[in-house]
C-alpha cells in the first residue's frame, strides 16, 4: 500500500522534509502503525516521533487518533500541538 506523508512545523524542521510517498509493509494498517514504522528508521525519526512526544496526527486532512485505519493513497500528517496566545 502506498501513502503520502506530510510533516509540519517543528516536525518538518527536525526531519528536514515536508512530504514523502511511502510504500508501507502489509502489517502497517493504522496511523499509529505508520508512526511506529517511521520510528523504526532510528535516529532523528525515532526521536521526533517517539511515543512520549506530544504530536497531533491527521488522516486525509482530518484530525485522528492512532487507531485510525489507513487505505491506499491516503495521507498521514504529523505536527506538534498548536498553542495560541
Amino acid at each position: 500500500m502506498k501513502i503520502e506523508l506530510r510533516f509540519f512545523a517543528s516536525v518538518r524542521e527536525a526531519l528536514q522534509t515536508s512530504q514523502e510517498v511511502l510504500e508501507v509493509p502489509p502489517g502497517v494498517k493504522t496511523v499509529g502503525d505508520v508512526r511506529a514504522f517511521l520510528m523504526g528508521r532510528g535516529g532523528i525519526w525515532a526521536e521526533v516521533l517517539a511515543p512520549e512526544k506530544a504530536l497531533r496526527m491527521a488522516y486525509d486532512q482530518v484530525m485522528t487518533e492512532a487507531d485510525t485505519l489507513i487505505e491506499d493513497d491516503g495521507e498521514v500528517a504529523f505536527f506538534p500541538p498548536v498553542t495560541g496566545g
